[in-house]
Parts: structure tokens; sequence; C-alpha cells
């Protein structure tokens, strides 16, 4: 098992790796496997981009992320306009439905209405989070799938036996109508994330309480 300063250094080299990260405004510290970034960068894209570069280091348990989104670069947005960008993107996005409702206030975006799917879900934010002046985004998209389904969770044993990349891990799938539990171990954080979606690709699912251990 990696020790905390060991892990800090690994985590720094590849926070230095990643060409959309400015690794030097970015502080990294290490307690317990939990790996803490604080600092000031220059787009919420960023901010994303250097958690998930953290999350497939080797042995981080977890991740605190206090990283601050500043615009010094360029002057303030309107929240109107933001808005309306964000509002625009997801209007042009083929794979998303009509209807999502954009809130800004102060910099931090929050979005509301209905979809199909989980991924329809996380495309929001990942749209939301190209405009320039964002700082945060609340997502308050529920999924609510157009049809009920009762195989939920062979529907998901099915997806993990498709993934060549999951075939030697053990995970357990639990499910109550559209709640579904995985628990068990991975051998890595993308191993885990690899799992997370193909659960959330399974017709019918609407929630998701991952117990996985990255070990």
């Amino acid at each position: 098992m990696k020790t905390d300063s060991q892990l800090q250094i690994d985590v720094m080299e590849e926070l230095r790796w990643e060409p959309g990260v400015d690794n030097e405004r970015i502080g990294v510290s290490v307690a317990n496997g939990i790996v803490t970034l604080s600092g000031i960068i220059r787009s919420y894209a960023e901010k994303l981009l250097a958690e998930k570069t953290v999350r497939r280091v080797s042995g981080v348990r977890a991740v605190a992320e206090e990283l601050e989104v500043r615009y010094d670069w360029q002057p303030k947005t309107s929240d109107a306009e933001i808005a309306k960008r964000i509002a625009d993107i997801l209007e042009w996005d083929p794979m998303m439905p009509r209807g999502i409702e954009v809130v800004v206030e102060d910099g931090v975006v929050r979005l509301k209405g209905n979809v199909e799917w989980h991924y329809q879900r996380d495309l929001a934010s990942e749209d939301a989070s190209r405009i320039s002046g964002v700082v945060r985004i609340d997502n308050g998209i529920a999924v609510i799938p157009p049809v009920p389904t009762s195989d939920v969770r062979e529907r998901i044993e099915e997806a993990f036996e498709r993934q060549a990349d999951l075939e030697a891990e053990k995970i357990t799938v639990a499910a109550i109508g559209g709640k579904v539990t995985l628990s068990g171990r991975v051998s890595s954080w993308n191993k885990r994330n690899i799992a997370q979606r193909a659960a959330w690709s399974a017709p019918g699912v609407t929630q998701l309480e991952d117990n996985l251990v990255v070990a």
C-alpha cells in the first residue's frame, strides 16, 4: 500500500501530465488515502478534469475538492447571458430532450426537468460546464424512464458480462424498483466508473447507490 507522501507525488505527477489542467495552480494534500485539491483555476470544465485525473491514480480512496473557479482574465459574464448560452447549447444538443429549465445566480447554474436516461442528466451538466462564467452546477434533473422495467438486475449483470474489463471483478447487484445498489470490490477507479456507466445504461434505473470498494 502506498504511503500518503508517495500518493501525493503520484497525484502531482498525473496532474502534470494532463494537458487540460494547469497543475501549477493546484495544491495537493493527502491524508489516509484521501486527496484534497485546492487552488484557483480558470474554468468549471478544468475543475471537473482535475478531479477525474486524480481519481485514476492507483491508491486514491476519495477526492475532496476545494478548487475555486475564477475568471480573472476576462470580464464577468452576466447571469442572464450564461443562462441563455446554456439553454441554447441544450436545445442544439440532439441527445437532449426539450424542456430543461436553466436558472443562474452569481454563476451558479441550477438545472431542472425530466429525462428518460441518466446519461442525458450527465450530458446536461457536461454541456453547461462548457460555458464560461459557470462556477458551479446543481443538477436537479430527474430520471424518469418511459416504461417501468422489472428485470433491471438481470440487464445490469448481462451488461457486466459483456464488459471485458469487468469479467474478473466481483460485483453484486441488488435492485428494488428503479434503485440499484452495487457492492463488492474492483481493482481501479476506472473499473468502478465502467461499472457505474453500465448500471446507469440499463432501462428503468432511476437511482444508483455505489458501495464498490477500490482495492
